[in-house]
């Protein structure tokens, strides 16, 4: 049984928690600095705590840390980690600067363990079956891809005032927070995003001053990509498209499907998933991250692909600010 450390005891961090709990390989022990939410949490699922992470480290050796704080505090966290020698499960964003991503790096190589980032849409069956139909060349090469999304953030996460989303320092906004989610799963459909120009508002959530509306207009390689996004609108909805030379694919992942349509046809070639509660994607999630440790594949978020990433996060808010299309080195 595999040995983990959750860092962190808000609502990502408690999921990780009960669904590594639930994959039954491993030993689960969680550590925050506020005391009373460290104790509710561990209560609950009967973990070990610690109040800091130095206590924890100093305890016992974890095979692996499952880092959950706020994302400016990711890269350190992950180095010490790398340190002790566990590997690591890094939640997304991977931070929100590009200062010590280099060192991070090194650590995780001098460490030689397994490292992966929490996007979490490399573990949806119905995106890994899509991409592995777009990279299968079925319907030609991309030509051009669409991501409309958007759902009513305060009705799902309610106290989004009061955490991390409400500043840009700590991971916030909808850039950072949810399309950031997407566009690491669009680069995983057809290729690093090079370029981009970001139109991005502050519309209508109350008691932030943050984006929750986004529209970029962006280039991957010499693909044309554009994404909408808004956080306060009445459908939990996200569908990606993209448009290939001899046809279409379409993933609706509201409704836990993908399809596919060649030229001359009429209709929508549908491939369902049997209904999965999002408990069961971060169950799977977190069995390809302990398959991972095993040297087994998986379809995780490399560290590599993640900083790709981080630097359209940067580049989208940087445009946003300044008004300026950005190329993405």
């Amino acid at each position: 049984m595999h040995s983990i450390l959750v860092i962190g005891c808000g609502s990502i961090g408690e999921r990780h928690l009960r669904c590594f709990q639930q994959t039954g390989r491993c030993h689960v022990s969680v550590c925050d600095a506020n005391a009373a939410l460290l104790a509710e949490v561990s209560q609950r699922y009967d973990a070990p705590a610690f109040s800091t992470l130095q206590e924890a480290l100093a305890a016992q050796r974890f095979d692996a840390l499952v880092i959950c704080t706020p994302a400016h505090t990711h890269l350190a966290i992950a180095r010490e980690g790398a340190a002790h020698g566990a590997a690591l499960l890094i939640e997304k964003p991977l931070s929100v600067t590009l200062d010590g991503l280099e060192e991070t790096r090194a650590a995780i190589a001098k460490s030689g363990r397994f490292a992966a980032v929490a996007y979490v849409y490399h573990c949806f069956p119905w995106v890994v079956a899509a991409r592995e139909f777009l990279h299968s060349g079925a319907l030609g090469r991309p030509l051009q891809a669409t991501v409309v999304a958007g759902q009513h953030f305060p009705t799902f996460r309610p106290a989004y005032r009061n955490i991390y989303y409400a500043r840009h320092e700590t991971g916030g906004g909808a850039i950072q927070d949810a399309l950031t989610h997407l566009m690491n799963a669009m680069e995983w459909l057809i290729g690093p995003m090079t370029r981009l120009y970001c139109d991005a508002s502050h519309q209508r959530l109350e008691g932030v001053t943050v984006e929750d509306t986004v529209n970029i207009c962006a280039r991957h390689g010499s693909v044309m990509a554009s994404y909408a996004m808004t956080q306060f609108q009445a459908a939990n909805e996200t569908t990606l498209e993209v448009q290939c030379e001899v046809g279409s694919l379409k993933i609706e992942s509201h409704a836990q499907r993908w399809g596919s349509m060649r030229l001359g046809e009429t209709a929508w070639e549908w491939r369902s998933t049997a209904p999965l509660q999002r408990d069961d994607l971060f169950i799977a999630q977190a069995n390809a991250f302990l398959d991972g440790m095993e040297g087994k594949p998986c379809t995780l978020c490399t560290f590599e692909e993640a900083a790709q990433t981080l630097r359209c996060n940067r580049a989208a808010l940087e445009s946003a600010a300044t008004g300026m299309p950005i190329t993405i080195s």
